[in-house]
């Protein structure tokens, strides 16, 4: 009589996290992204530490969460967890605004991010 399950929306070897309204641009947030994409996790978890980006903490709490969701939620082993996928998206923007010389305003815009993190265990060959 209940309703059915939810199917998954990544493979059986995969987990994913999403961090939405990250309060950098996508632009600066893709530059920590592709520091991490196709790297094992903890190799990027160890570059996430000691970069010298702002938002880089940030990252670090996504696939730190990318990496519970793997080991509590579908059972994958945390020693073969590769980053398979790290994606930026845009979210809102605010507007806001400064008076400038002779009656004009300063248009001042703060972008948000939101970014997708997929987690893939991968065997090692010998």
């Amino acid at each position: 009589m209940g309703k059915e399950k939810n199917p998954r929306r990544v493979a059986d070897n995969e987990a994913m996290a999403k961090t939405r309204m990250l309060r950098t641009s996508p632009q600066k947030l893709n530059l920590v992204a592709t520091m991490i994409r196709g790297k094992k996790v903890e190799k990027a978890l160890s570059d996430l530490t000691f970069s010298k980006k702002r938002i880089s903490d940030d990252v670090k709490k996504c696939l730190q969460s990318a990496i519970a969701n793997a080991e509590n939620n579908h059972n994958l082993d945390v020693d073969e967890l590769v980053v398979a996928e790290a994606y930026v998206g845009k979210n809102l923007t605010m507007k806001r605004g400064r008076p400038r010389a002779r009656g004009r305003f300063g248009r001042i815009i703060k972008p948000f991010s939101e970014l997708t993190i997929k987690v893939r265990q991968v065997e090692e060959q010998a």
